[in-house]
Order: structure tokens, then C-alpha cells, then sequence
């Protein structure tokens, strides 16, 4: 049986992308789009670039992947609840994409993966057991297994940056679907404990850890380790060079804007050397 609502959403979200491709300038008004936001206020960027995508394989698997789970959970909880999970979801995973690219006014995306992450994360710690295969995988694999996974490859790839996947958005649409279906389910905290906290807890922290220092992004192989440099001390140089570790500990203490632009050459040096 295939989900009312999620069709409803593949439609629409279909017209807005086939118009997205006829007219450039509206794609460009409604895309993510970080200066926009921030400066011009443009909140419903927010919204309306879940429902563009870059081409139409882009659309294609974000809608199998949204009709695979929807039907499930769009009986269980019925249609307000679901759609709550999908604009909670993309508003959730726009705002952590839109808070890590603060800082990159370039920065642009498009595509509902974050509230497709919103529903796919509701029905896996509704049904923690139940068995999915994928496109690109040959065996069926418990849907506990494929959210362990997708919040690990998540993590690794907000950190790497090697992709044009918004893995952000994909991380914080997950995290708003599973506190949503806590909320609106309450009986989950007995039965699928084990599974939230598999799936909020690496999370939690790895926020936690981006947030106090936004060098771990900056930096590859590098989560934070090794800034024991005080605030108020003098920047410790090594080869007449201002070290690392002042610059990370800078970062940490007073953000990535409080770095001159002879620093910022340097901190570019050190990340081409690791």
C-alpha cells in the first residue's frame, strides 16, 4: 500500500522542481542559500528549498526513499503527526545546515532530505526490527542497523566535507524525527531506549563538540585534542610561526572570525601539511 500524504508531497514537490528547472530565476529565490537568510531574512528558504531538487535523480531517489517509509508511519500516527515529522524534520535539518555554514555566504543547497531523514528516522525507532533492503545493497538489513549507520556516515561526512551530499541536513532531520515520534509516542522510551540512545548520543555529542570548537571542521583528522593554550597567553610560535594549537584555542574560545587574515593564511598552511 503506498502513503496518501507522501504522494500528495511527491507531486507537489515534483511540480516545484520541474518549475525550479523551467525558471532559473524562481529556483534561485528559493533555494537554501545562507546570505539570503541571515542578512535579507529570507526564512521561507527554509521551507522552500525541500521541495527543489538539482535534477530530476536527485527527486527520484529522495521520493523512493520517502514512500518507502511514509505508509508505515503515516498509519501508526495518522496524517497531522506525519506531516508535523516532515516540516519539523526539514525546518530541523535547514537550521543545523544553516548554523554550520554561517560562515560560508556561498553556501547553497536544495532538497527535502531532511525531512525525508525526519520520516525515515520516525519509523526506524518505531519499528526498530523490521528488515529493509536498499538500492545499492544486495541483503535486507534491520532498520536499527541502517540508523546506526547513517548517523555514523553523517557525522563522518559533516567533518569531511568531500561531498556534495548536505549530510547536515540529513543529521538534523533524523534528530528532529526521532525526538518528534518521543514526543508524540512517549512508549518508544520503554521499547526502543537501547535505539535512541544509540542514535542521540554520538549525535549529542559530536554537536556538542562543533559547537564549542568549530576547528574540528576546519581541520582533517583533527576533534579537538590538544588545545591547552590559555586565552590570555601570548601566541606561542614555532619556527618563528604562530603555532597550532593558539590558533585552534583561539577558534574554540572567540570563533573563527577573530582570526586576522595572516592567521587564516596560516591555518590554511597547516591544514595542506596534516
Amino acid at each position: 500500500m503506498s502513503s496518501v500524504i507522501g504522494t500528495i508531497i511527491l507531486l507537489f514537490t515534483g511540480l516545484a522542481t520541474y518549475k525550479g528547472f523551467l525558471d532559473r530565476q524562481y529556483f534561485e529565490r528559493h533555494l537554501f542559500h545562507t546570505d539570503p537568510i541571515l542578512i535579507d531574512k529570507q526564512y521561507d528558504r527554509l521551507f522552500s528549498s525541500g521541495f527543489l531538487h538539482a535534477n530530476w535523480m536527485h527527486f527520484g531517489f529522495n521520493m523512493i526513499a520517502l514512500l518507502s517509509f511514509s505508509w508505515s508511519l503515516e498509519f501508526v500516527l495518522g496524517v497531522p503527526k506525519y506531516l508535523l515529522i516532515y516540516v519539523g524534520a526539514l525546518l530541523g535539518g535547514n537550521l543545523l545546515a544553516l548554523y554550520l555554514h554561517r560562515n560560508h555566504p556561498d553556501y547553497k543547497a536544495v532538497g527535502a532530505s531532511g525531512a525525508i531523514s525526519g520520516v525515515i528516522f520516525a519509523s526506524v525507532v518505531l519499528f526498530p526490527e523490521v528488515k529493509i533492503s536498499l538500492i545499492l545493497l544486495p541483503f535486507e538489513i534491520s532498520t536499527w542497523v541502517f540508523g546506526l549507520c547513517f548517523v555514523v556516515i553523517s557525522i563522518f561526512g559533516i567533518k569531511s566535507q568531500s561531498d556534495n551530499i548536505g549530510h547536515d541536513a540529513h543529521l538534523g532531520g533524523a534528530i528532529v524525527g526521532v525526538l518528534l515520534t518521543i514526543i508524540m509516542k512517549p512508549s518508544i522510551l520503554q521499547t526502543s531506549w537501547w535505539l535512541i540512545l544509540l542514535i542521540l548520543v554520538p549525535a549529542t555529542v559530536f554537536l556538542v563538540l562543533i559547537v564549542r570548537n568549530p576547528a574540528i571542521l576546519l581541520i582533517d583528522n583533527y576533534w579537538g585534542e590538544g588545545l591547552n593554550v590559555s586565552r590570555k597567553s601570548k601566541p606561542p610560535r614555532s619556527n618563528n610561526k604562530v603555532s597550532l594549537d593558539y590558533l585552534l584555542d583561539k577558534i574554540n574560545h572567540q570563533g573563527i572570525d577573530s582570526l586576522t587574515a595572516k592567521e587564516r593564511e596560516l591555518l590554511d598552511q597547516y591544514r595542506k601539511e596534516m
